[in-house]
């Protein structure tokens, strides 16, 4: 039971890969999704619930989220009707995460992914809000998830730089 955790980041890590294989409006496509969000939210609960976290498997959680994110952007980015301002302000969180990660390589000489409840927050937001906005072609869940992703960026970059990421 205490690789079940890791084993799920894994398997959210192949299910990230196996979208790039099913077009958006394919009902396929939203079951690996969800699956993947599902034990995005499963891995670290069960990790606690059975004591076996650890630095290995919090990175791998890590990187099956960045995997599911970068195979979910290649997938939907094409089909999202956005206007430039909203792409802007994405990209700036984006450019904030990387900078994050640039200080941390810098001041630790290691990547850093602190597991805030802003970041979690953020997380679920994207979970529910990127089928909304699909669906209802609506981007407000997106500007909401923006705000919020924005001031997850900001927490992360200050608990690195301050040492509070542990």
């Amino acid at each position: 039971m205490k690789s079940l955790p890791n084993a799920l980041s894994a398997l959210r890590f192949l299910g990230a890969v196996c979208l790039i294989f099913f077009r958006v409006e394919c009902c396929a496509f939203w079951i690996i999704y969800f699956v993947c969000g599902l034990s995005d939210m499963a891995d670290g609960y069960l990790a606690r619930k059975f004591g076996c976290e650890s630095k290995t498997g919090a990175l791998l959680d890590s990187l099956a989220d960045f995997a599911f994110v970068i195979c979910c952007c290649f997938k939907l980015i094409p089909a999202l009707a956005f206007p430039k301002w909203l792409w802007i302000w994405g990209g700036v969180i984006v450019a904030t995460k990387i900078i994050n990660q640039i200080s941390a390589l810098v001041m630790y000489k290691k990547c850093i992914f602190p597991h805030t409840i802003a970041n979690k927050v953020t997380g679920v937001l994207l979970f529910v809000g990127v089928p909304l906005t699909v669906f209802l072609e609506s981007i407000v869940p997106m500007v909401i998830i923006a705000v919020v992703a924005t001031f997850a960026a900001v927490q992360e970059g200050h608990f690195i730089r301050t040492k509070k990421y542990q």
